[in-house]
């Protein structure tokens, strides 16, 4: 059998490095933010801190492990041995550093309202990074994916929100403080955001119509030479005037915008532009599809 190229390898080491590393943040935000303020978390972490928080016979990280296996077995039957070899190693990480940070540091509390902003932040910030290298730490992410096979276009974050909003209710409920599950909703909620934004890009791309009635072979043409971006040409007709004209379209990068409006209207000062958000946009020069992708 071949052995990897260097690259293959030093790709290789540089994923387990960004998923060790994702977990310890995952694991310090949890100890921090979550359990010090006792913040309901979601999630099978959450079940497992309700549990230990009633019965505190096993630690939280061991509980964990016991509460993935059916959904590790349903990730190995539709999502590939892959997949699941490499989430069991995500999720024996993060479990050892969540109770060796138990272990060896108390975090003393703090105003819970921080705890919860900058928890969901930090835990949103190392989930994401785990899901871009194809990993989770288990629990509802995998639950999350696996809908996610029959519902591709609800994102991540949204998946995640959802299946996650049962748990806090749970250990609301153990724990028999409401404010536990609001500032537990907060978190949540943010943690959501942060994954997608991790996940999809910050709203990276934009896609630019544009209306000139005299100019449109100049624009399109200053647009592909200045801007390197490929331009789409859409037959219209004006709703008052009913004269036919051509709409430009076109993927372009955020931080490539004003450029393109200055551009435009050196052309055409009456031209017509608008702007809109493009979530995500694949092809050249932007990112490249893959059917496995979250």
């Amino acid at each position: 059998m071949a052995l990897p190229s260097r690259e293959t390898a030093a790709r290789e080491v540089r994923r387990i490095v960004i998923i060790v590393l994702a977990c310890i943040l995952y694991a310090f935000s949890f100890n921090c933010f979550y359990e010090a303020n006792q913040i309901a978390y979601g999630g099978i972490t959450g079940f497992a801190q309700a549990i230990h928080a009633v019965l505190g016979l096993l630690p939280v990280g061991v509980l964990v492990i016991i509460f993935n296996v059916p959904l590790f077995i349903l990730a190995w039957k539709y999502l590939g041995g892959g997949f699941l070899l490499l989430s069991l190693f995500t999720m024996a990480v993060s479990s050892v550093f969540i109770d060796l940070i138990a272990l060896f540091h108390t975090f003393p509390p703090m105003d819970p309202l921080l705890a919860s902003i900058y928890g969901g932040v930090l835990l949103g910030f190392s989930s994401g990074l785990l899901m871009r290298q194809n990993a989770t730490t288990g629990g509802t992410t995998i639950l999350a994916r696996l809908i996610k096979r029959k519902t591709p276009w609800v994102s991540m974050g949204t998946l995640q929100l959802f299946a996650d909003l049962a748990a806090i209710a749970v250990v609301a409920v153990v724990v028999r403080n409401v404010n536990s599950a609001l500032y537990g909703i907060v978190a949540l909620y943010i943690s959501s955001l942060v994954i997608d934004t991790v996940l999809y890009g910050a709203s990276r791309a934009r896609l630019a119509y544009i209306i000139s009635m005299e100019h449109t072979t100049d624009i399109a043409r200053a647009i592909t030479q200045d801007l390197s971006r490929g331009v789409t040409l859409i037959p219209g007709t004006g709703g008052y005037t009913g004269q036919p004209h051509t709409v430009l379209m076109c993927a372009i990068k955020r931080n490539q915008i004003v450029a393109l409006k200055n551009l435009v209207k050196e052309i055409d000062v009456d031209a017509f532009i608008i702007v809109c958000e493009a979530k995500e946009v694949f092809g050249r020069g932007f990112d490249r599809y893959k059917s496995d992708s979250w």
